[in-house]
């Protein structure tokens, strides 16, 4: 079976070399380099990097909607594309143009969390579970018929980082023990039940700041969802500060919502709607990472001060 991949970060590495070990992979499509680190000079892909050190080819169409994507593609023979992480919306003659068509592994239980970031939504919406779907890819966004599920739970203090790796494993898993039988034509997709669907949008600098007049657990949820990248944000005397790491107090002073007050091992607590937080881990603006007690130590977090944009 000649298979092309597409995908772009580090969730989709495990995936492309269960398919590379067992199919001929021809090919693998991902996002153009991109402008990184403090010298902002051009960085590969993770997948790209993977593909390169299993001596694979690799393309990076700046465009997908127009150009010869779909031309590539036929090129190299290939019977399927699979899809992870790609971060693109694949026109019609992409998807036509494979014998079998274009595979998706969607990191989520679907038809739930459609879209761009189910990893972070599953998170800041509190799910209690959620997996990779294996589903044949339609012109819509992440509603094709679907192969095989397979699930795990979410755990408690868990964020979205850590949920991506074990869900990039799973997703190994499904290439090894799912793909080939939905490639043979073994098992059936099954159309997915459109009222059940829920949206994962694109997380944008809208959905990072902290309202501290929300309950602890959907603020704790909120940061866990952002770790460790973007990151939550909230203000403080005019700077951003990042946070990354939250955890419920039960120590809750009679102060308003957002402002700090110090615990007795200088621990930074807020005040949420119901209850109260320790900022464990953040970054003051233009600072490196510290834990909490350290901001408190240096006088960045202080008693009285208040937190909000």
């Amino acid at each position: 079976m000649r298979t092309v991949f597409f995908g772009t970060p580090a969730i989709a590495v495990p995936a492309l070399k269960a398919l590379a070990e067992t199919t001929e992979l021809v090919g693998v499509v991902s996002q153009p380099d991109r402008p990184a680190g403090r010298g902002l000079s051009l960085k590969a892909p993770p997948v790209k990097e993977a593909a390169e050190s299993l001596g694979i080819e690799v393309h990076q169409p700046v465009k997908v909607k127009t150009g010869s994507l779909h031309e590539w593609i036929a090129g190299r023979h290939a019977d399927a594309v699979i899809v992870m992480a790609y971060g693109r919306i694949l026109p019609r003659p992409v998807l036509e143009a494979p014998r079998k068509g274009c595979l998706n592994l969607h990191a989520s239980v679907l038809p739930k969390l459609r879209g761009a970031a189910p990893i972070n939504w599953a998170v800041i919406r509190g799910e209690r579970q959620t997996g990779i779907s294996l589903m044949h890819m339609d012109e819509g966004m992440d509603t094709g018929p679907v192969y095989a599920i397979r699930t795990l739970d979410i755990l408690p203090e868990e964020t979205a980082g850590e949920l991506a790796c074990r869900l990039s494993e799973l997703a190994r898993q499904v290439v090894i023990g799912d793909l080939p039988a939905a490639l043979r034509g073994d098992l059936a997709a099954v159309a997915q039940d459109d009222s059940r669907a829920t949206l994962a949008p694109p997380i944008t600098d809208a959905h990072w700041w902290i309202d501290w007049h929300r309950p602890t657990t959907e603020i704790c949820n909120l940061v866990r969802g952002l770790a460790p990248r973007p990151g939550a944000r909230t203000v403080l005397e005019g700077k951003c500060l990042r946070i990354l790491a939250l955890v419920p107090s039960p120590l809750v002073s009679d102060v308003p919502m957002g402002t700090i007050t110090i615990g007795g091992a200088y621990q930074p607590i807020v005040r949420t709607i119901d209850g109260a937080v320790e900022v464990a881990k953040a970054q003051v603006e233009g600072r490196r990472v510290c834990c909490g007690t350290d901001l408190v130590h240096g006088r960045l977090l202080r008693a009285g001060g208040v937190l909000g944009r």
